[in-house]
């Protein structure tokens, strides 16, 4: 059949009635994420499965961050870590600033995610907090496929340079929770409410001469009401009636239409003002209509029948997608959705509601209900069953660079399979009471493949004169539509919606993360057909325009290995979902590499001063240390790798170590024995540093550290060498006044020590460019990335090179000078100590 339902009656009495026997909630699914690591402009998803029995749902996320909530709007867009929850597709962020000031001013207000609308193509998001737990009713939250996406830092991420991707990773662990009654009879919330099925009967009539043919099939108790799979059959066995138009040459059809109808008699449905009855219906196909209509009741002039529909979820008076009063006329409700429809109706005392005077109350009103759901058949469609709709049948590629692509052709054997095109014309339906006709194709997105995109492209020889509208299951109209493009306009305020690159004679759209499941495309064409061909072609790609040829495509699974999506990594020049985003110009990115390459020029200082002072070992490190970092910085700018990227990666980092480790180093006057000491353990370390995790930021600091520790080791092994040092200390004298003079007089020679070493004008430049460098670090982010990091270049060789300069040279060996003052007088006999 072309319609099938299932109907089902909710009994939920009012407050002061009594709601029957209730059962304690059971856990029916769990879902454990551990601790998810995200790097700066890093996300995932997870996707959960929510049964149609659920009662409610538990979601705990717990985030390494603890912002207090005044200060989240202050926070840059790049820093700014959210969770998001999305109904049947990963989600999206809107990164506008109208939709981050309302999810954060929602979430200041309620600490919760916002409307959870399951039509709604908006995901709703909450920022990272220490602990989080939401707890979301089945009356808030629409059973089926939800998904919980993970975004550290929004925007578009910038991607100048592989090596760093500066700010703070961050982690989350999610613990998901889902109860329901523990017996299909018990429904709601808190599994207090009970459902009842009725039967219900089908019935086909030929709608042209408005004679009815009842084929009754029967009644039966209940019909199946778990979610078919939900594909179209409009190619039944139906054949089609022919009828020649009197006085014209067209060939209209008789349109045969089906319908099922459910019924509840006059003393099977009583109600009181003030209580409400719940009903559900389940249409499990695409459907042109359905109707509830009340009959047989004894309502009075101040009563109203008020019946609710929600889709997906339990109805409220506050929150429900459509309402009407059926006492006065019936609620028909045109071309819904594919799913489950809940349905609330409750009695309304008239003069209560428009006055504060009270009104006598009917006891008990009894009344009829009649649900009617009617569909097409014979390959048709639309509201009167005049428009051709067909099926697509999906075609895998060869060779698929992403998982789940393929495209849609016809199946009714008038399109080759070859060809991932077909045709327009010879489907399109005719019409000649009308200006408009529509024609409808219907394609099925397969489980798992949620993070792909359907691709659209119309090309006409000639002016393209059509519209297309698009919906996720059910047929499209003028009044109902997710997403509609036009050579003119388009619905383009979606982030899952791209119209680009559309001229007059050609049409090009992607819906991105498309819904599992049915989707219609209804195409909107003048009723007398032009005389021009149009191809159309519909697929199922991975990412859009193949990232503008300005990426590389890739996929990945989801956190519960049940969902592919597809993902851009962009160039060092573009950004964004889809690499669209300029983010440096062609010239701008020549000057950016003559920058970073050119910075490295710096450690020709401290190279050239190392030379002059015949410290060859020094002058190699330096050196080495330059050219290691410009040709690591050309490679990374896509300019020349000489190795590959991961080996300049290793030498830039280590020799740069070494670098600054060898200065510090350098200005402790040991010998060389000792030197060769120091500089091994410190090779080791070094390298260490870099092969684990060369990009740190930790880094910097445990490189100053082992630098500085190393120069206290010098020191002390200099120190250690006076024997003025080593026995003045051990002498320990109780006597503090006539021990004060011996720690004056090793106080002040101490002063004179590093008065005489150090040139301290040098050695105050040295720290000051050290700060430089280290605050330029800091401040290197995504976007500015070059600028910092080529003044950390100058800076850091500068500072090197304010420090060697700092240290008094020794004229005749070219080395630190030593301070003998601590130990000749002591060490040497008197009679040399004379002679000097």
């Amino acid at each position: 059949t072309a319609v099938a339902v299932g109907l089902g009656v909710v009994w939920w009495w009012a407050a002061a009635a009594v709601v029957g026997c209730g059962a304690q909630p059971v856990v029916v699914a769990s879902y454990g994420q551990p601790r998810l690591w995200l790097k700066p402009y890093d996300w995932s998803y997870l996707r959960v499965e929510l049964p149609a029995s659920f009662s409610s749902v538990t979601m705990d996320f717990a985030a390494d961050t603890d912002i207090q909530r005044v200060h989240l709007k202050d926070l840059p867009r790049r820093e700014l870590a959210i969770i998001c929850l999305m109904n049947s597709n990963p989600p999206i962020p809107d990164i506008s600033d109208s939709f981050l000031d309302s999810l954060l001013s929602n979430f200041l207000v309620v600490g919760t995610f916002g409307s959870t609308n399951n039509q709604s193509n908006l995901a709703q998001c909450i920022p990272f907090q220490k602990n989080t737990t939401i707890v979301l009713r089945n009356d808030q939250i629409s059973p089926g496929i939800w998904y919980i996406g993970y975004f550290n830092g929004l925007g578009p991420a910038r991607t100048q340079s592989k090596m760093i991707g500066r700010g703070r990773a961050r982690s989350v662990s999610t613990s998901i929770t889902v109860e329901g009654c523990p017996t299909s009879a018990l429904w709601g919330p808190y599994c207090n409410q009970t459902i009842e099925m009725i039967s219900c009967s089908q019935s086909s009539r030929y709608n042209n001469s408005r004679n009815l043919i009842d084929l009754n099939i029967g009644k039966r108790k209940s019909l199946n009401t778990r979610e078919h799979k939900r594909r179209i059959n409009f190619l039944s066995q139906w054949n089609h009636l022919e009828e020649k138009g009197v006085g014209s040459n067209s060939t209209t059809y008789a349109r045969m239409d089906n319908s099922i109808t459910c019924a509840i008699s006059n003393g099977s449905l009583c109600l009181r003002q003030g209580d409400m009855k719940f009903y559900f219906l389940d249409v499990v196909d695409l459907a042109l209509q359905f109707e509830i209509t009340a009959m047989n009741f004894g309502l009075s002039q101040r009563s109203s029948l008020i019946c609710y529909l929600r889709y997906n979820a339990f109805p409220r008076r506050d929150l429900h997608d459509y309402s009407g009063d059926i006492s006065s006329a019936p609620l028909v409700l045109k071309l819904p959705n594919v799913g489950r429809w809940y349905i609330a109706i409750e009695t309304v005392n008239i003069t209560q509601m428009n006055s504060t005077a009270s009104a006598p109350l009917l006891d008990t009103t009894c009344f009829s209900l009649e649900w009617q759901v009617t569909g097409c058949l014979n390959g048709k469609a639309g509201i009167n069953c005049s428009w051709e709709a067909y099926v697509l049948q999906r075609v895998p590629k060869r060779s698929p660079s992403v998982p789940f692509e393929s495209y849609y052709v016809p199946s009714d054997g008038r399109a080759s399979l070859e060809y991932s095109h077909f045709s327009l014309e010879q489907f399109l339906s005719n019409s000649s009471f009308e200006p408009f006709a529509w024609t409808y194709f219907f394609l099925d997105i397969p489980q798992g493949s949620a993070g792909a995109l359907i691709h659209v492209q119309m090309k006409s020889d000639k002016e393209l004169n059509y519209e297309l509208y698009s919906k996720y299951g059910g047929l499209p109209s003028n009044e109902s539509w997710d997403y509609y493009a036009s050579r003119t306009s388009s619905s383009n305020g979606s982030v899952y919606f791209s119209l680009q690159n559309s001229t007059n004679s050609d049409m090009d759209l992607s819906i991105f993360y498309a819904k599992e499941g049915t989707w219609c495309f209804g195409v909107k064409h003048p009723s007398d057909k032009a005389n021009s061909e149009t191809y159309m072609s519909i697929s199922l790609q991975g990412c859009h325009k193949n990232c503008n040829q300005k990426g590389a495509c890739h996929s990945s699974i989801d956190e519960s290995g049940l969902t592919f999506y597809s993902f851009c990594t962009c160039d060092r020049d573009h950004g964004g979902f889809d690499c669209n985003d300029e983010l440096v110009s062609p010239k701008g990115h020549i000057w950016q590499s003559v920058f970073l390459i050119a910075s490295n020029g710096a450690a020709i200082l401290p190279a050239f001063w190392a030379l002059r002072q015949k410290a060859f070992a020094e002058w190699i490190l330096y050196t080495s240390s330059g050219i290691s970092s410009a040709l690591y910085h050309s490679c990374d700018v896509g300019t020349w790798c000489i190795l590959s990227f991961r080996v300049l990666q290793f030498l830039d980092f280590w020799l740069s170590f070494m670098a600054v480790v060898g200065t510090f180093i350098y200005m402790a006057t040991i010998d060389e024995a000792s030197k060769r000491a120091i500089h091994t353990a410190v090779f080791i370390l070094t390298a260490l540093l870099a092969a684990t995790g060369a990009t740190r930021s930790a880094n910097i600091g445990i490189v100053i550290a082992i630098g500085s520790l190393g120069l206290l080791i010098g020191w002390l092994l200099e120190f250690s060498a006076a024997r003025r040092f080593v026995c003045w200390p051990w002498r320990i004298n109780l006597n503090v006044p006539q021990s004060w003079p011996n720690f004056r007089s090793l106080f002040w020679n101490t002063l004179d020590l590093l008065n005489k070493r150090f040139r301290w004008l040098y050695l105050l430049l040295g720290f000051v460019t050290l700060a430089f460098a280290a605050t330029s670090w800091k401040l290197e982010s995504n976007r500015s990335y070059w600028v910092w990091h080529s003044l950390w270049h100058i800076t850091i060789y500068t500072s090197s090179f304010f420090f060697l300069c700092s240290m008094r040279i020794n004229t005749v060996n070219h080395s630190p000078e030593p301070s003998y003052e601590l130990t000749r007088q002591d060490s040497l006999p008197r009679s040399e100590a004379r002679e000097t």
